[in-house]
């Protein structure tokens, strides 16, 4: 095996792996100055000459000329008469140097050096994965599905780099098959056993606000900030966005002329609502923005124990509580309020909270109807059985029975 044969074949290592030229010169220069120290004992006298660029190896060593006899170190001394044989004009006290070849170290020397070069270069590709990626965590990457299993999707960049998307950080209407192109945030890098794991997701609110980047020139200019973003992955998301110019409208800004911008952002996301809020520091006018598309009446709030008492017109309490209660949920997150919902009753007509008939109905029922907003009989009785069955967990027959419990109450 020649110099030359064992060097090429990690100008390819080099050129395909993407490791810098004098970290690659430094690596061989080490497994090198390990085999001559292995042969002749040390390595001081030795210099190593790498050239990565057309795989030149060049080993050159360097022993005083002794007098004969008077040598005590075979590695570090040549003793004249030795000395005179490689060059006449060499005199005691001068240098002698030499050309080391590869093929001197033996066969199985130069096949233990290819896999130490094979293992430090191995390491030294998933440092380099791991630190490049560390630097990228919160940017959007590409990549192509690999491979779908039950919990997780490989993931590979455009240099064959194995990225993971948990199924917990897909959204829930992701769908992939091998070959797809995929879009995700970098979202954590850990270092397992040596080997680099990259957890991309499509779930964070940082893919959320970086497709906002993209497709807005005036928040990646700095001219509109995203102050926080609030999701329910596949469902509903909530943006707050501030203008540091008044001349920009930040929420027409964001959506585009008939909702051009955010049309993309929405395809990408498998058609997740997405509300743009212009931020303010009014707490009451915030949280009336939250709430959106609900219209509030009047908000009460207790600054000390953050929480806010929400009074809307029957109509819109189903608005404000949203599907499956996600609206008031984000609402809740994006404000750091604690926000309850109250029907505002009222005062010419008789009704009654439906607490009153717990001795009647069981508990878990009478919740069933606050949880999408219906406190009171009357708020009940406004809506059909089928309704009533397509809103909340309950039985047809249950529906039923309940209203006939809260009419009797009124004849």
């Amino acid at each position: 095996m020649s110099n030359i044969n064992l060097i090429d074949s990690f100008q390819e290592f080099k050129d395909f792996k993407n490791i810098d030229r004098p970290t690659m010169m430094s690596v061989l220069e080490d497994v090198f100055r390990s085999m001559i120290r292995k042969k002749y004992g040390t390595d001081e006298n030795c210099d190593v000459i790498v050239n990565t660029d057309n795989g030149d190896l060049e080993i050159w060593r360097t022993r005083v000329v002794m007098e004969d006899g008077f040598s005590e170190d075979d590695d570090l001394e040549i003793e004249l008469a030795e000395a005179k044989l490689l060059d006449p004009d060499l005199e005691v006290g001068d240098e002698h140097i030499e050309l080391i070849t590869l093929e001197s170290f033996g066969r199985r020397a130069i096949l233990a050096a290819r896999q130490t070069l094979v293992s430090k270069i191995l390491e030294l590709e998933k440092d380099e994965i791991y630190k490049k990626y560390k630097d990228r965590v919160g940017e959007i990457i590409t990549g192509e599905v690999y491979q779908v299993w039950k919990k997780e999707t490989l993931v590979l960049d455009d240099e064959g780099n194995e990225l993971l998307l948990p199924k917990s950080e897909q959204i829930p209407a992701d769908y992939f098959k091998k070959g797809d192109s995929v879009r995700a945030v970098v979202h954590k890098v850990d270092m397992m056993n040596t080997n680099p794991k990259i957890i991309i997701s499509r779930t964070a609110p940082e893919f959320l606000q970086r497709l906002f980047e993209l497709e807005v020139p005036e928040i990646f200019d700095g001219l509109i900030t995203i102050k926080k973003i609030v999701r329910e992955p596949g469902e509903r998301a909530k943006v707050a966005v501030e203008s540091y110019d008044d001349r920009i409208d930040p929420v027409g800004a964001c959506v585009g002329m008939k909702g051009s911008r955010i049309h993309g952002i929405v395809r990408e996301l498998k058609n997740e609502n997405i509300d743009v809020i212009n931020f303010t520091n009014n707490v009451q006018l915030y949280i009336q923005r939250a709430l959106s598309p609900a219209k509030i009446t009047s908000i009460k709030l207790d600054d000390d124990k953050k929480t806010a008492a929400v009074y809307l017109k029957p109509d819109q309490v189903s608005l404000a509580i949203g599907r499956g209660g996600h609206n008031i949920k984000l609402a809740g997150k994006l404000t750091g309020y604690e926000i309850d919902v109250y029907r505002e009753a009222d005062e010419h007509e008789e009704d009654v909270d439906i607490e009153e008939f717990s001795d009647e109905i069981e508990g878990w029922i009478l919740d069933e109807f606050k949880r999408i907003g219906l406190d009171t009989a009357k708020s009940v009785l406004a809506l059909s059985v089928g309704e009533l069955v397509k809103r909340t967990d309950l039985e047809e027959e249950t529906v039923k029975d309940v209203l006939s419990i809260l009419q009797a109450e009124f004849e």
